[in-house]
């Protein structure tokens, strides 16, 4: 798959970055995710896991806020990932209306609840605060489309499997996204409660 192929938001802002043709990495994975599969991306640092996990959502969204749901949710380890991530999406959503939020333990949650319920199209989060929000019924996820989790070792260093299996098992017509170094087996062995059917892509 060839950049040409994206939303021209995206196109824009990777000329901008000098990026002319995606890595090996990017031109298997990025092809799967647009089709609509549920995705393993396993690959080293370096190999545009992040960049390809930004790409595929900022197309799926065409650019475009829709209302005041989140439309996609990415779950990352802490509130510095977070944050990271955030500013990543940024260079390739400023000349659209998108808009995204960071929710993570630092920060007040009655704050968090209010800057939420003003819209938001993607939410990057750490499990334990989607958690909490989403329980105190302050984050709906009926019209998720995405659902990913960068840097997934986390998982395996800390007890989040239950934060992120609560929250998943209400989720309809959602696809999956999993991006990780090293396909542990405990990420593994997720295909047996929400990556049914998924498909790895490894370098």
């Amino acid at each position: 798959m060839s950049f040409k192929k994206l939303h021209p938001t995206i196109k824009e802002a990777l000329d901008h970055k000098g990026f002319e043709e995606p890595l090996p990495f990017q031109k298997e994975i990025l092809p799967k995710i647009k089709g609509g599969a549920n995705v393993y991306g396993i690959a080293p640092r370096d190999a545009g896991k992040t960049t390809a996990l930004i790409i595929s959502v900022v197309h799926r969204l065409k650019g475009e806020a829709f209302e005041d749901s989140p439309r996609a949710l990415i779950l990352v380890k802490d509130k510095e990932a977070a944050l990271h991530l955030q500013q990543e999406f940024q260079t390739y959503i400023n000349h659209t209306d998108l808009r995204t939020y960071c929710a993570y333990e630092e920060h007040a949650i009655d704050k968090q609840r209010e800057e939420i319920y003003y819209g938001v199209d993607i939410l990057i989060a750490t499990p334990k605060r989607l958690n909490k929000l989403y329980f105190l019924n302050s984050v709906h996820l009926g019209q998720l489309q995405m659902f990913a989790i960068e840097d997934s070792e986390f998982l395996i260093r800390n007890n989040y499997h239950s934060d992120v299996l609560r929250v998943t098992e209400s989720l309809h017509k959602c696809q999956f996204l999993i991006f990780a170094e090293t396909l542990f087996p405990k990420i593994e062995r997720l295909k047996e409660t929400f990556m049914y059917s998924s498909q790895v892509v490894k370098r």
